[in-house]
């Protein structure tokens, strides 16, 4: 009988539908939490608390940043979201304290050699991002002729990093590329002090993509016997330090798909996942050419995410990464076996995982 035939209906419980309501609300609502981090760092709320001693009732940030009166109700709300959210912690006396969070976001305070992460926040939050995620669903409608290309070049016509982008917005592609470089350059201490053994009987070393020199001067500072030269287009060469600033660390205009200036070991630190298998597989084969072979110490360290290499908030941390080079660009993240056999297809006999550090993965590649 049909009747017999048909699957039993699934019906929520009460509690399950209410949870259910409330999960829908969150997600439905969650693009808000980065809306309220971005107008918190455009009014300088993290810098205003730090300035006022670390932390400060909403009264005196109001006053601190000289916002009108009538705005005191508004921000004591903005506040306690973002302190639901984690970005501040929340006192019993009203006041609202930075955390290691809102730390990153405090304007001239230096942490592993880069300054504050607010470029990252405006990006994120900008109508250029937001909007090229909002054209997901046209964009996997599309049967698109050659290379698929991203969701962001779809909708605005430009690719990032590429002079379509300056183009188009000088403004944004700078922030575009200060947001990078924050993000790049951010987590090298730890790696410097986790991992001497990368570094221990190193002479030389390449980073490429390495930009203005930031990991790599930190890398100088910490093991002053490694002869450190930086790779990176002549576009961002020509804003790097002048050569009397430059000091022990050579700088090479140049591109990573084309040449790799020779040394003991190459870093790829944030790279790889911008490109796509075939993209990183040329990269690779140029590193393993600039690098000895093993027995003399060569090797390619890689740095980046290996997903599903860590559990709870910081594997969703890793999957957003992931669903963002898929809305910016043609790369993305990778799991282990993605690792693997890139590195075997690029002509390397063997890889390590050396740490895990957060969400990335330090990774040793020999030749």
């Amino acid at each position: 009988m049909a009747g017999q035939a048909a699957e039993k209906v699934f019906v929520p419980t009460d509690a399950e539908l209410l949870q259910a309501q409330s999960d829908l609300w969150r997600h439905s609502l969650c693009y808000l939490t980065p809306m309220s981090l971005r107008c918190a760092v455009d009014l300088g709320v993290p810098t205003a608390i730090h300035r006022l001693g670390g932390a400060a009732s909403p009264s005196e940030l109001v006053a601190a940043l000289s916002l009108p009166a009538s705005k005191l109700p508004f921000l004591a709300r903005l506040l306690r979201q973002l302190a639901t959210a984690g970005v501040f912690t929340s006192t019993d006396a009203g006041t609202y304290r930075l955390n290691p969070l809102s730390y990153l976001l405090v304007d001239g305070v230096r942490i592993d050699g880069d300054a504050s992460q607010t470029a990252i926040v405006r990006a994120a939050a900008s109508r250029y991002y937001v909007e090229a995620a909002m054209g997901l669903a046209d964009w996997f409608r599309k049967d698109f002729d050659g290379a698929v290309p991203s969701p962001f070049e779809d909708v605005h016509g430009a690719a990032i990093f590429e002079e379509s982008m300056a183009l188009l917005d000088p403004e944004m592609d700078q922030l575009i590329h200060d947001a990078v470089a924050a993000h790049d350059h951010m987590g090298i201490g730890p790696v410097l002090r986790q991992c001497r053994e990368l570094f221990e009987g190193l002479e030389s070393l390449t980073d490429c993509g390495g930009g203005d020199g930031t990991t790599a001067r930190s890398i100088v500072e910490a093991y002053p016997h490694i002869n450190c030269t930086v790779l990176d287009l002549p576009k961002v060469m020509d804003k790097a330090l002048p050569p009397a600033q430059q000091g022990v660390v050579k700088y090479v205009s140049g591109d990573l798909f084309h040449v790799v200036p020779p040394a003991q070991a190459v870093l790829l630190k944030l790279v790889l996942h911008f490109w796509s298998d075939e993209d990183c597989i040329k990269i690779l084969a140029q590193c393993k050419k600039a690098v000895p072979p093993r027995d003399a110490g060569g090797k390619v360290i890689v740095i980046d995410i290996v997903l599903g290499s860590v559990s709870g908030p910081m594997l969703e941390t890793q999957h957003l990464m992931d669903m963002l080079m898929l809305v910016m660009t043609r790369g993305r993240q990778r799991e282990e076996k993605d690792w693997s056999e890139i590195f075997t297809k690029a002509g390397f006999s063997g890889y390590k995982i050396v740490k895990k550090l957060g969400a990335r993965a330090v990774i040793e590649v020999y030749p």
